[in-house]
């Protein structure tokens, strides 16, 4: 688990969670923001990282190195085991609105640019309405 912007009461309650579940926990710097979150989580190696395939680039690059708000990332966690591990987060109340999981489609992003889209996916499951669907060109 990769753990931005989280300190304090809410970020011991969160390494309890997860050390208690074996889960190992990073909490990422800013100076890493900049690199792939597959990097980061262990996914990649340091060679797989600089080989960017172009079918997996992240489609909107961002500018800014900011993550102004909590956000909690999360590596091989699906299913039953991620039920069980949000469930006990709400029970601690140590809740992360921003959070996400590394898949195949996001392993090259870095954090800022996976910060920027689940950050507009919680704005518009926020506001109860659909999102956009892209216009292919």
């Amino acid at each position: 688990v990769l753990l931005y912007n989280i300190g304090g009461d809410k970020a011991r309650k969160l390494k309890m969670i997860f050390i208690q579940n074996g889960i190992k926990i990073r909490t990422v710097a800013k100076e890493d923001f900049s690199k792939p979150l597959g990097l980061l989580s262990g996914v990649l190696s340091e060679e797989e990282a600089k080989n960017i395939p172009e079918d997996m680039e992240c489609p909107e690059v961002c500018n800014d190195d900011e993550i102004s708000e909590e956000m909690l990332i999360m590596k091989g966690i699906f299913g039953k085991r991620l039920d069980l591990l949000l469930a006990a987060m709400r029970k601690a109340k140590a809740v992360v609105p921003l959070k996400a999981v590394i898949t195949e489609h996001n392993v090259f992003w870095n954090s800022v640019q996976l910060y920027h889209e689940i950050r507009r996916e919680h704005e518009v499951m926020s506001s109860g309405k659909p999102m956009e669907e892209e216009k292919e060109e």
